[in-house]
């Protein structure tokens, strides 16, 4: 019997992620909604700052809120961070195991920059944690005071970031590792920041000392911070599923506006939840998801233009299979990666391309994903002769 280990543990670091990405997004929702519903208290505290009553499976539930402490330190005391640390732990043990161990396959496109894996692990690295670096920088300087300007700058950072990536990195890398940057400053957030702050707030409770009001201003701020990056981030990890966001010629302006798409539904959530009304957000945010969505297509007819009327025979096609594909997709893959064909597709006869003719269309035609990392230099004039040859019909003659 041969175990293959490496899918059965990308499943499980991918479900883990999955799972726990769940807990913290679910959270992180709750305790801003919380906040946004919080009533004057009718029997005031010290240090108490608003209350909610709320019902839910069947029981009733009394919130308090204490801007910046109770009086005293109760005896139990429930800290929510794991999910944010399982969250940024299993989704950085997947982007090793998938981008870095197979770099020559997923995370390295040579014709866009020809470089050794542990050059493109360096790179990968240095965007991930320049991203933190950055953005703390910016919220500890005086912009930090100014959560809009801020905003602004940080949309602006992450952009420029997906524009230089997508031209080093294969698109979808590109795509998973603007994710990665945002990711890696949320979690990173609650590990340096809020739950340290939460932490001097306990430990002066405990030595009778009054806490820093600064210190539960500073956390709630980086958590609305997280709160609206949650949307673009959740994009980019379903963004490889779909080819059209990610292989369009200008990717980075079509990730740009569908993360603005994101932003701006919480933030109609967030001032709903807060008693304001504005139905001209989400009206706003359909109509740049449709504008994003003409934009990608008219960017691509545009690149498909440049071949002009391209005619393909099949004769053609097969052999830009053979030269491209078949040494993974065959019974007998000389590929050093694969000891079958992926996915069970081999293109060793006419029939077999034919009966993967969708799949050809997705994975090489509308997308660059195939062949991976494009090892055998696979030109966008012969994407464009196999897609012209499946638009007129596909046929082996």
């Amino acid at each position: 019997m041969e175990l293959d280990i490496t899918p059965w543990l990308n499943m499980a670091l991918r479900w883990l992620h999955f799972i726990t990405g769940i807990a913290w997004i679910g959270s992180s929702f709750y305790f801003v909604w919380l906040d946004n519903n919080l009533e004057e208290p009718k029997e005031k505290k010290k240090g108490m700052s608003g209350e909610l009553w709320s019902v839910h499976g069947g029981g009733f539930y009394h919130k308090q809120k204490y801007a910046v402490a109770p009086e005293q330190m109760p005896e139990n005391l429930h800290w929510f961070k794991w999910e944010a640390y399982f969250t940024w732990m299993s989704g950085f043990a997947l982007l090793a195991l998938t981008y870095y161990y197979g770099a020559e396959l997923f995370l390295i496109d040579k014709s866009k920059a020809d470089l050794g894996q542990w050059q493109a692990i360096g790179i990968s690295l240095g965007f991930i944690m320049g991203g933190w670096v950055l953005y703390d920088g910016l919220c500890r300087s005086p912009l930090g005071t100014n959560n809009k300007a801020l905003g602004v700058v940080w949309f602006a950072i992450l952009t420029a970031a997906a524009y230089g990536l997508t031209q080093i990195f294969s698109d979808r890398a590109a795509f998973l590792h603007v994710g990665a940057i945002a990711g890696t400053a949320m979690a990173f957030n609650v590990f340096m920041v809020i739950i340290p702050n939460q932490k001097k707030v306990v430990a002066a409770l405990i030595a009778g000392e009054e806490p820093d009001p600064r210190l539960g201003k500073i956390g709630k701020q980086r958590s609305l911070h997280n709160n609206y990056m949650t949307l673009p981030v959740l994009l980019l990890m379903i963004s490889n599923h779909y080819p059209m966001v990610f292989s369009n010629p200008y990717n980075w302006v079509v990730l740009a506006g569908l993360a603005l798409v994101g932003i701006l539904i919480r933030h109609y959530f967030n001032l709903k939840n807060s008693g304001i009304s504005s139905p001209a957000l989400p009206v706003a945010a359909g109509a740049l998801f449709i504008a994003i969505m003409v934009f990608a297509a008219s960017m691509e007819a545009r690149k498909r233009a440049e071949f002009g009327d391209v005619k393909g025979s099949f004769t053609e096609v097969s052999a830009l299979i053979t030269k491209h594909c078949v040494s993974c997709h065959s019974a007998r893959p000389n590929h050093e990666a694969f000891d079958e064909a992926p996915a069970g597709v081999k293109f060793d006869t006419a029939a077999e391309i034919l009966q993967a003719v969708p799949r050809i269309m997705e994975q090489a035609v509308t997308s660059d994903i195939m062949p991976l990392g494009n090892e055998t230099g696979m030109t966008d004039a012969d994407r464009a002769l196999i897609g012209q040859w499946i638009k007129d019909g596909a046929k082996a003659h």
